[in-house]
């Protein structure tokens, strides 16, 4: 690849950060757009040029053009959407609608983090909340922008990823991050009823070391990036062998969830090699 800058949005954030510790180990030049909303200077990394700016205004920015734009910097949060749907709509659509202008207008690959929230339910999870619907739209209309104007791009579809550097408190909290905060504390751990929606936890590693080679190889739709082992919500709270509260049912709270990474299995050997077990396993061998 003659250019070497890459640019991140969302880089400071949760899995932005550690795909910027990637880039950087492969000798990028690696450049950060990210507004902070819940990404966080403690995640910056070493050699990263970082840029406190919206993606809105991704025209304005002042580095070279890039060769690859990984776009991370978006909304994630499917049961708060719903109370924050018009920042939903500014970040998910206008914001990417911007990305997108300007990665066709400068011929830049665009790798897009999907969600898999719209393939769950027998593919009814795409409607099932602002978010979903938001981030199923955008992969609509990168297809799209890909045959009208010829745009190289390729989509990745992240399934529960947890990891070092997750949001553990407030509305943005991920799961696992959540019940590691509550056990560390000696709190019961809190479990969304029913308890039996079902979910690929992947480990953040695995979902960049993925995003990395799709991002150098990959092209079109179809990514899917998410461990084999499924397991209900109940099953990992059991993990922790703690107490238990039940919360009540939330909207747009899927079921089920249906995962297929052939694609990046059968084009770069891709597999989730962690253990969402070893890693329960490690925090509760560190807590006590």
């Amino acid at each position: 690849m003659n250019n070497k800058h890459i640019l991140v949005t969302g880089g400071a954030g949760f899995i932005g950060s550690h795909l910027c510790e990637k880039l950087v180990s492969e000798k990028f030049i690696t450049h950060s757009l990210d507004n902070y909303s819940t990404g966080s200077a403690s995640n910056h990394v070493n050699g990263v040029n970082y840029i406190v700016g919206d993606i809105l205004d991704i025209a304005n920015i002042d580095i070279p053009i890039p060769s690859i734009i990984f776009h991370l910097g978006e909304y994630a949060r499917v049961e708060q959407s719903f109370e924050d749907v018009a920042r939903v709509m500014q970040s998910n659509i206008v914001g990417t609608q911007a990305v997108l202008e300007f990665s066709r207008q400068h011929n830049i690959k665009l790798v897009y983090a999907g969600s898999s929230t719209k393939f769950s339910d027998g593919g009814l999870g795409r409607n099932l909340s602002p978010y979903a619907w938001t981030k199923a739209s955008n992969t609509d209309l990168i297809i799209n922008y890909g045959d009208w104007f010829n745009l190289r791009y390729a989509i990745t579809y992240f399934y529960n990823v947890y990891g070092p550097r997750e949001i553990s408190e407030g509305n943005y909290a991920t799961l696992i991050a959540l019940f590691k905060q509550q056990y560390e504390k000696n709190l019961p751990l809190t479990v969304v009823a029913p308890g039996t929606q079902r979910r690929h936890f992947t480990h953040v590693s695995d979902i960049v070391e993925g995003l990395f080679r799709v991002g150098m190889e990959g092209e079109g739709d179809g990514y899917g990036l998410g461990s084999t082992d499924c397991y209900s919500i109940l099953e990992v709270a059991e993990m922790f062998k703690t107490e238990l509260i039940m919360l009540p049912e939330r909207l747009g709270n899927r079921m089920s969830s249906q995962l297929d990474v052939s694609r990046a299995k059968n084009e770069f050997g891709w597999h989730a090699q962690r253990s969402l077990k070893h890693y329960v396993e490690s925090i509760i061998t560190r807590t006590n």
